[in-house]
């Protein structure tokens, strides 16, 4: 940049008057040679540019037609499928609760009493009630307290058909002929004499595939006993030491189905429901091989003698087909299947060819009319445009170069002003600050008053850093000190009783943060009695650990007075809804046992349940639970008993073993817990551990810890240990 009388050369005054000039010339000198070049050739171009546009815009419109049909009926078929089989999916979950629920009834009879039933009765038609209807060959008496047992189902049944409208009843067979059943048409029980229907539930379909197949079912579309209207029932046999108990199921009414199937048709388009026989068994058509005809007429449409409409029959059995064309007798159909997986059986959408195409023709014809008037009308415009941009580009031209000389001048000083000030700036004075030489009313003074306002926020962010890491350090510290504090309160000292040969235990408390809320504990309440205690607070973090080392302090406490299991359980309780604010709770499990005796009284609080070996292998011990500790106050917790013989073991764990998740979704599981324990089941206490963490890790592989893990084993060796 060089100064000559005044005038700067080279500077930014100079560049940007020169910028302008050239491109105005470029502009000027481009703006003549496309316009004469366009002008002749428009002609010629215009005219080949039309048809190229029409065959372009049929294929594009076609290509997006097949697309829009492709999306759309794809996804319909698929959403339509989907929303079908979630209706059975729900019906199966019903039944498979009912048949858990009847599992434990009749494999634990002794654990309710026998409960109320009755037969139909006409006035009761409209309500909800459960019925008891017996074949004719059986003796009622001989049968009460079977039947009895099986109503202590009603209140179950009843609330799983009042939960969905389509539900048609809940029931429950007997192999000897008992029928309880739970809808609201206690009428269609009766003939129309008065007479109660004869029913058999041993004959019917449903009893008898269920009880063919060993596992739960669904049946083809049937004609209701009572109501006449047509259904499908979900059943499953249930069975305890091998005998067949019971079969329970539910059915749904498919009279909305079918009116929605049946309303479907409309613009060339329609659907229907093809089992998985291959029939059809809902569709609006009332002819052709889409008709709905009896099971023991339809045909096969996989056998189809059209090739194309029995591979996509086939394939549609077995996933999304995405969209298909296939060619009938009577014209072309797109087609898209999707299955509706719950009961193998799949949904057709189909939609005319013709009725497709249409849309296209018509948008082609109207814009080769549209474009026969564009393209008079611009050549008529483009002689006028072209004079009015000529007189417009040279007046822009004056106005720029004056502009140019004037903004030039405004724009230097300020930058240099500006560039000179942030050259200046350095470490001990960081804060560049705004003066009235940068006040221009422009882009210039925005600049500059954002760069003063970065440079000001630049000083207290320093400052502000400097504060955030002296308190990290400080919270770190403090995090690290709560951890230690939380470390000492557990027994970490191992072998922890090596003068005492009857027993061998030992533990482990991974947090997933800092500080956790597990706890493990044991200590001798005297010489022939020792306290294991394990736990997990609710939530994690500081609140979880200070909630935890006053519940290990309480529980520690009642024990040490000679309290039992149960009632250590229930004092803690007492304590801790006291006055718990935070409604924070633990589950926890408590076992003492009497070392001379092997003798083991214990209480579980909602804790998981614990593994135990009794023989050659680990297995869960499903004992009772109570609720967690601190919930509610009132609790009583019961105890029970186990006997230990030298040899046996014990292993105890929070949830974050069973619970340590790979992959964002897939558990850990007790399973896999169990095959680990089970590894070397013979080994002591540390080794059982250790194979159990090396397994979670192994699962686990680079994923985040979220839940604190803690592992307890033990092993009674009694007085000969």
């Amino acid at each position: 940049m060089k100064t000559f009388k005044n005038l700067v050369i080279g500077g930014i005054e100079n560049k940007v008057i020169n910028l302008i000039l050239i491109t105005i010339i470029v502009l000027t000198l481009a703006f003549w040679g496309v316009g004469e070049y366009q002008n002749r050739m428009l002609e010629k171009v215009s005219a080949e540019t039309v048809q190229k546009q029409e065959e372009a815009l049929a294929e594009i419109t076609n290509g997006v037609m097949g697309d829009v049909v492709d999306t759309s009926m794809g996804r319909t078929a698929e959403l339509s499928a989907m929303l079908t089989d979630e209706v059975f999916h729900n019906l199966a979950v019903r039944v498979e609760m009912m048949g858990d629920y009847a599992q434990k009834l009749f494999a634990d009879p002794s654990s309710v009493g026998r409960a109320e039933y009755a037969a139909p009765e006409k006035d009761q038609d409209g309500q909800i009630v459960c019925q008891t209807i017996l074949a004719d060959d059986v003796d009622e008496e001989e049968i009460a307290d079977r039947i009895g047992l099986a109503a202590n189902m009603t209140d179950m049944m009843t609330t799983l058909f009042g939960a969905n409208a389509d539900t048609n009843s809940c029931f429950i067979a007997l192999p000897e002929g008992a029928f309880l059943v739970v809808d609201d048409r206690s009428a269609s029980k009766f003939s129309e004499s008065g007479e109660r229907v004869i029913y058999d539930c041993r004959t019917r379909p449903w009893y008898e595939q269920a009880v063919a197949k060993e596992t739960l079912i669904f049946t083809d579309v049937e004609v209701d006993a009572f109501t006449g209207d047509i259904g499908i029932v979900c059943a499953m046999p249930v069975y305890v030491d091998g005998e067949l108990a019971a079969v329970v199921g539910s059915d749904l009414f498919l009279t909305s189905m079918n009116d929605a199937i049946r309303s479907s048709e409309e613009n060339g388009g329609f659907m229907c429901v093809i089992n998985n026989a291959g029939h059809v068994v809902f569709s609006p058509k009332e002819t052709g091989p889409f008709c709905v005809v009896e099971s023991h007429n339809a045909s096969d449409l996989r056998m189809n003698p059209n090739s194309e409409l029995a591979s996509m029959v086939a394939d549609a059995l077995k996933g999304n087909t995405g969209v298909r064309l296939v060619h009938m007798d009577d014209g072309a159909y797109y087609m898209a299947g999707a299955p509706i997986g719950t009961l193998g059986w799949t949904l057709l959408y189909v939609f005319e060819q013709a009725m497709a195409d249409k849309p296209a023709e018509m948008l082609v014809s109207s814009y080769q009319e549209i474009q026969d008037g564009a393209g008079a009308t611009y050549l008529s415009r483009m002689r006028s445009i072209r004079g009015t941009m000529t007189l417009l580009l040279l007046v822009i031209s004056v106005l720029a170069f004056i502009s140019a000389m004037i903004l030039g001048r405004k724009i230097v000083r300020p930058l240099n002003l500006i560039t000179k000030r942030i050259a200046g700036l350095n470490e001990a004075n960081l804060e560049f600050t705004m003066e009235d030489e940068y006040r221009t009313d422009d882009e210039i003074e925005v600049l500059a008053e954002s760069f003063a306002k970065l440079s000001h926020r630049t000083v207290e962010y320093v400052a502000e850093v400097r504060r955030v890491t002296a308190e990290k350090e400080r919270i770190g510290t403090e995090l690290h000190m709560a951890n230690q504090i939380q470390e000492s309160m557990l027994p970490s000292i191992f072998p922890a009783f090596p003068e005492r040969s009857e027993f061998d235990i030992y533990a482990v408390m991974d947090p997933a943060r800092e500080v956790g809320g597990d706890f493990y504990d044991f200590f001798l309440i005297d010489k022939d009695h020792l306290c294991m205690v394990i736990a997990d607070v609710s939530g994690k973090g500081i609140p979880a650990a200070l909630f935890m080392m006053i519940s290990k302090i309480i529980i520690q406490s009642c024990a040490m007075l000679g309290r039992g299991a149960g009632e250590i359980l229930t004092k803690t309780n007492e304590a801790l809804c006291s006055n718990n604010r935070m409604e924070m709770f633990v589950t926890a499990w408590v076992g003492i046992l009497e070392i001379s005796t092997g003798k083991l009284t214990a209480a579980n609080a909602g804790h998981e349940y614990p593994a135990i070996k009794t023989g050659g292998r680990f297995e869960l011990l499903k004992d009772k639970h109570g609720l967690v500790v601190g919930a509610m106050p009132g609790i009583v917790y019961k105890e029970y008993e186990l006997d230990l013989k030298p040899g046996d073991k014990l292993f105890l764990y929070t949830d974050g073993v069973a619970e340590a998740t790979r992959g964002g979704d897939e558990l850990f599981g007790t399973k896999r817990m169990l095959d680990a324990l089970n590894r070397n089941p013979d080994a002591d206490p540390v080794i059982i551990l250790r194979n159990v963490r090396r397994a979670v890790d192994e699962f686990v592989g680079n994923d985040e810890q979220f839940d604190d893990l803690t592992m307890l084993a033990f092993e009674y060796k009694g007085e000969e240990g």
